[in-house]
């Protein structure tokens, strides 16, 4: 068994899975929620206690105990650690091991002495032979460290740790058959910030933190109707962007104010300057389309929202499509279940 962890601001979320010929089968998933229940969510009041507590909680409501885990991997998130794609030479594995510390020094903004540095073989390159395409991942030891700690904590034994936007990569890719052509754009809406990822066959894996998450959605709303933080989360679960959005924003062709702007057109806004320099630093601009995952990435209204600003498709990614083991299993929101699942398969990965 293998076992994904995505300890989140809002929600703790865990993928459990086994493998098989075909590839994996879905085991069991589950979700805590990390703050107290009933309460206005404060991301400044949440602290490693609370984490601690809701994966704690988290397991024993799975029915797992947390010292007879094998197989488990976390994932650090995308704000906390630098992703690079580059092109290097075919080579045995120990001389990659040494290629790849030279050429994060080289790629990565980060003091050399205070960095932890992985990577990922993606693929052969495409454009020439003999060569591979690497991610480069690299983190500070402190931001290692605070992690192995809390994973500890809360009695497990830390395995395999990732960087979100690769597993979320990982997830997709196990899902969904990658196109020869174009790109695929990701957008994790999380609690406080949104995680974006734009790849495709042979193209410049991207990743980048929007600073725009389910928070400020429903912190907006409560503003707007002058209603508290839990009445305008339920408002927004119910009614999703018709709560907050008039028509006008909707309208393409209609301009809005900066006075007028809603959260989601700053979203949109995030969004479409992040796949503009990545079209400008690329020279890749075929966006096939937008896929949005996390809890917030299933507000209603919002895929045809972005696609309306952005002329771009846009849908929900359901992780679990077609997944061996999935209709055994009741869940609702699936799309945030992605990086615990890319998680999970990543430990299989690993194993080989």
């Amino acid at each position: 068994m293998y076992l994904g962890l995505d300890i989140g601001r809002h929600y703790v979320k865990m993928v459990s899975v086994e493998k098989t010929k075909e590839g994996y089968r879905l085991l069991d998933a589950g979700t805590r929620l990390v703050s107290e229940p009933n309460a206005a969510y404060d991301p400044e009041k949440i602290d490693k206690t609370h984490w601690v507590m809701a994966v704690k909680e988290l397991f024993r409501q799975q029915g797992l105990n947390p010292k007879k885990v094998k197989g488990l991997a976390t994932g650090i998130s995308g704000s906390n650690a630098s992703v690079k794609q580059i092109t290097t030479m075919e080579m045995p594995s120990d001389e990659l091991e040494s290629a790849m510390t030279f050429e994060a020094r080289k790629h990565i903004p980060m003091d050399g002495t205070d960095a932890v540095i992985d990577y990922q073989i993606i693929g052969s390159n495409e454009q020439e032979v003999d060569k591979i395409d690497v991610g480069l991942v690299a983190c500070t030891k402190g931001v290692l460290s605070g992690h192995m700690d809390l994973i500890k904590d809360c009695g497990l034994k830390p395995g395999i740790v990732d960087v979100n936007p690769i597993a979320m990569s990982n997830a997709f890719t196990f899902a969904k058959d990658i196109p020869d052509d174009g790109l695929v754009v990701l957008l994790d809406i999380g609690a406080v910030s949104s995680s974006l990822v734009v790849y495709g066959k042979g193209k410049q894996f991207f990743t980048r933190d929007l600073p725009i998450g389910g928070h400020h959605f429903v912190k907006e709303l409560s503003e707007k109707k002058e209603i508290n933080y839990t009445e305008a989360q339920d408002l927004l679960f119910k009614d999703g962007l018709s709560a907050s959005v008039n028509n006008a924003s909707v309208d393409p062709d209609a301009s809005v104010g900066i006075a007028e702007r809603t959260v989601f057109d700053n979203l949109v806004e995030d969004l479409r300057r992040s796949l503009r320099f990545y079209a400008k630093q690329t020279g890749q601009s075929f966006f096939l389309k937008i896929f949005l995952l996390g809890g917030a990435g299933e507000t209603k209204g919002l895929p045809e929202f972005i696609n309306s600003k952005l002329n771009i498709e846009c849908d929900v990614f359901n992780p679990f499509e077609n997944m061996d083991g999935a209709d055994g299993i009741s869940l609702t929101n699936k799309s945030q279940y992605a990086t615990a699942l890319g998680l999970g398969i990543r430990g299989g990965m690993v194993d080989g």
